[in-house]
């Protein structure tokens, strides 16, 4: 089978490199693209399209990480709030401590997913979101 036919590597990459970093008890940072379709942080905390998240246990609830996003509720500036980043908007993972992790290449998957997630954005904005229409 090619590789282009196998499903994406990062999901398995990221759970693995997660694990490895947690259970030698070093903090594990993620770097997003926030500017990927589906990323849900707080926009105040974004430079240059990039975010960087602690994903200590001890730092966010309710953490899922599944093939296609990781999802979980962590606290900006004493508020709670729910994050997602799809698994396409994971740019690397690494322990705060020693700089240790992966940067993820691209993949023809995710490739793709983007080139989407650009043309249905594109289109939404098209369209008028006000159905009252401006009377002066």
């Amino acid at each position: 089978m090619d590789t282009n036919q196998m499903t994406a590597r990062r999901p398995y990459l990221f759970r693995a490199f997660y694990d490895w970093i947690v259970d030698n008890e070093l903090t594990p940072y993620i770097v997003v693209d926030a500017s990927v379709f589906g990323v849900l942080v707080p926009q105040e905390f974004v430079k240059d399209n990039q975010i960087v998240l602690n994903l200590a246990p001890h730092s966010v609830a309710q953490y899922m990480a599944t093939n296609e996003k990781i999802e979980f509720n962590a606290r900006f500036s004493g508020v709670s709030q729910h994050i997602v980043v799809p698994m396409s908007a994971v740019e690397a993972i690494y322990a705060r401590e020693n700089d240790a992790g992966i940067v993820f290449e691209d993949e023809p998957e995710y490739k793709q997913q983007r080139e989407t997630n650009i043309q249905q954005s594109d289109n939404v904005e098209k369209k008028s979101t006000n159905p009252f229409r401006v009377v002066k």
